[in-house]
């Protein structure tokens, strides 16, 4: 019976061991993101992402890339999301293929945490270096302290030309030293992975030298657990922890003497991000009702616009959770904005004439593409608190563009 007990035991060890090992060893390729889980109402009702570039689409292994553009923080953020009083312009990648060289938000550097204010607009820049060959998805990205990361478009971009080896970090620590971050104390790094890794086996081998899990069991439940731990495991539990602590202390001093000049990692939030100077919108806009058509993956929008500018607009542009819906016989995209993510023809407007400066016109607007059930974006009409927002872009003839936010109940139609 005790050599039954001792091989169920045994076997018992070795396969968590191997589960353990699976779970530490495999790491499956990811390739895009999760953006299309992410709620409806939070990437509508959020951070608005407009006026996009992508500096280079190909590039090889340690050339940069620079993602600029500009984001407004929608006035009517959700009470379910905390506002945006810390929040960290990062960029979402799979893994780290490439690595954030600097972020700039108003023209100002931000390798921190900042504060936004709801219902401004920012400009924001951020320099990438190439790392790791193969065709990545590159989003921007808000992340949020209490909301999570806000994703926002994502453009293919290829890293070609040399090898993953290839890669190199160098820079220059405030005492004039160069160093190169990608293999700086590599050697000694591993070396305390290691040095750990069987330091902790050891402790484990001790402790299942013995029978481990049914034998220790049935001794608990007989009443007799005081007998499952010796006097002689005492000792050795003891023995290591103290050499865990002394192991600490000496290797803590002899870092510390070796590197006396050290900085704590910054954490504070930096406030007085400067946003665009944005006049007030000429073009007024009230929602007087809006539905969305679950089978013909279109939104209609009955919209009352009065022009208070001086020259006259159309609408050339509706934008909402990083989906462009455009009118191509207003306004042509030429920045080489993601395909999935442009619905070139996707607007249609009832009366799309010139309106005059001073004239008040009640029109249909129908943003209509197979994004909104691709992007789940037509999740919205069973959220809670069913509402749509995004921008209207309207144009006059010379090209100067007017921004109009738009922010109502969504009604669905299943017929």
């Amino acid at each position: 019976m005790k050599v039954i007990r001792d091989r169920i035991a045994h076997w018992s060890l070795v396969g968590l061991l191997l589960a353990f090992a699976a779970t530490s060893f495999y790491a499956p390729s990811a390739s895009a993101h999760g953006e299309k889980s992410q709620a409806a109402f939070m990437r509508m009702r959020t951070i608005h992402w407009f006026d996009l570039h992508w500096s280079k689409e190909k590039v090889a292994v340690n050339d940069f890339v620079e993602i600029s553009g500009k984001f407004h923080v929608f006035e009517g953020w959700p009470e379910s999301v905390r506002e945006p009083n810390v929040a960290f312009l990062n960029i979402g990648i799979p893994g780290p293929v490439f690595i954030r060289k600097e972020s700039y938000i108003g023209g100002q550097l931000v390798p921190r945490s900042v504060r936004l204010e709801i219902g401004k607009t920012y400009e924001f820049r951020v320099v990438l270096k190439a790392r790791r060959p193969g065709d990545w998805h590159v989003h921007t990205m808000m992340n949020v302290e209490g909301g999570g990361p806000i994703i926002g478009p994502g453009k293919w971009i290829t890293i070609e030309g040399g090898k993953f080896a290839d890669f190199k970090n160098p820079i220059t620590t405030l005492t004039g030293q160069t160093v190169d971050l990608e293999t700086y104390q590599e050697s000694n790094i591993a070396f305390w992975h290691v040095f750990w890794a069987v330091f902790g086996v050891a402790w484990i081998v001790y402790w299942s030298r013995r029978p481990i899990f049914l034998p220790r069991y049935l001794l608990a439940e007989a009443g007799r657990a005081d007998e499952l731990v010796s006097a002689t495991d005492r000792k050795v539990g003891m023995a290591f922890a103290a050499g865990t602590i002394l192991i600490v202390v000496a290797s803590m001093s002899a870092a510390n003497s070796k590197y006396p000049i050290t900085i704590p990692l910054q954490a504070g939030t930096m406030r007085g991000m400067v946003p665009l100077e944005e006049k007030k919108s000429t073009i007024a806009v009230k929602v007087e009702d809006a539905t969305y058509r679950v089978p013909g993956r279109a939104m209609r929008m009955k919209l009352t616009i009065t022009n208070n500018g001086t020259s006259a607009v159309r609408l050339g542009e509706f934008y909402t959770a990083s989906v462009r819906f455009l009118d191509s016989a207003v306004y042509k995209d030429t920045t080489g904005y993601p395909e999935d993510l442009l619905a070139e023809d996707g607007l249609t407007v009832s009366d799309n004439s010139p309106l005059a400066p001073g004239e008040t016109r009640t029109v249909e607007v129908t943003a209509s593409d197979a994004a909104w059930e691709v992007y789940r974006l037509s999740d919205i009409i069973y959220d809670p608190d069913s509402r749509f927002a995004g921008l209207l872009f309207f144009f006059d003839s010379a090209g100067n563009r007017v921004i109009s936010q738009v922010d109502a109940p969504l009604i669905p139609s299943f017929i």
